[in-house]
């Protein structure tokens, strides 16, 4: 029988908009939700649709320096007097409601986490943009204003629901904004596997963290032109490396689904059928290492049908469905 997964999302992730031709645009949350309506495996008792409650500013501070988040309400303000877009970085342009869905985005990463982390359900997948784990601590970037996963393990670790964390993130880009924040915490431990070289141009192996954290960081650099088998392999070996090191309470996965075959931001072979498996796999190898609680957020994935395929697998693959 499926268990239950949460889907955890906010109307207000969809207020902020960077403007026609960004590849963050808001079709991508459309096409997830469209997909996973149109697969009838994921009626309502198995995909439980919850509103999320908005982060509060405790929630954003754990995480982000005071500087760092009134820059971003104040470049927020700008586009909002001029109702043009202002920009946080060269790539990363805010509008009047970037605001409202950053704060939307973790809150809803918030809360896919605790529930989890509660026992109120298997697993959770946050339904959220902007993303973001390219978000360091003082600075957005790369399409991210705020760290989601970063934010919601700080929360399960402030509410006493979860001691240490597993980041897992299969994103094609490196996750330099979540690897900084952790990068001397050994509670958060960071597996990121991606491409490499590719932007944010960070994330070598021999980065593994550092003071009391040196150990809970792991690379996995994927190369150019690498096929869907080997990734998987590379993934298995990483994922196993890092539970041989380090025992979760709770994993937060951030699904970026621009390591699929075709994205424009990516260069990676994948289908979403690996990305089933792939979860499969997570799921197991946790499970045996003593912590099934897991919970999944948003990142990347840019060509909304296919982002659309993807979520479908992966919300599949929690739920203990097969491939479709």
């Amino acid at each position: 029988m499926p268990r239950r997964v949460l889907l955890v999302s906010h109307p207000d992730c969809q207020a902020h908009d960077p403007g026609p031709g960004h590849p963050e645009r808001l079709a991508r949350l459309e096409a997830a939700l469209e997909a996973l309506a149109e697969d009838a495996a994921l009626g309502p008792d198995v995909l439980v649709r919850v509103e999320a409650a908005r982060a509060t500013e405790q929630a954003l501070l754990r995480v982000h320096t005071p500087g760092h988040l009134a820059r971003v309400r104040a470049h927020v303000e700008a586009a909002a007097r001029t109702r043009m877009l202002d920009w946080l970085e060269p790539e990363t342009p805010v509008s009047a409601g970037s605001w409202r869905a950053a704060v939307a985005a973790a809150g809803a990463a918030i809360e896919a986490a605790e529930r989890v982390a509660r026992g109120e359900a298997g697993a959770a997948f946050a339904l959220v943009r902007p993303p973001g784990h390219h978000a360091w601590a003082d600075r957005g970037g790369g399409y991210c204003l705020l760290n989601n996963v970063a934010i919601a393990a700080r929360a399960v670790q402030a509410a006493g629901l979860a001691r240490r964390v597993l980041v897992v993130d299969w994103d094609v880009h490196h996750c330099d904004g979540t690897q900084s924040i952790f990068w001397e915490d050994p509670a958060v431990y960071v597996l990121s596997v991606h491409l490499w070289p590719h932007y944010p141009h960070t994330g070598a192996p021999e980065e593994r963290g550092a003071g009391a954290g040196e150990g809970t960081t792991r690379n996995v650099a994927v190369p150019h032109g690498t096929r869907a088998p080997e990734q998987r392999r590379l993934f298995e070996e990483g994922l196993a490396a890092a539970l041989a090191e380090f025992q979760p309470d709770l994993v937060l996965l951030s699904a970026g689904f621009d390591p699929l075959e075709g994205d424009p931001e990516g260069g990676l072979h994948l289908e979403p059928a690996d990305l089933h498996a792939m979860t499969r796999t997570l799921l197991a190898r946790c499970a045996a290492a003593g912590c099934d609680r897991i919970a999944a957020v948003l990142e990347g994935g840019y060509v909304p049908p296919r982002l659309g395929q993807g979520v479908v697998q992966v919300v599949r693959a929690l739920a203990g469905l097969p491939a479709a």
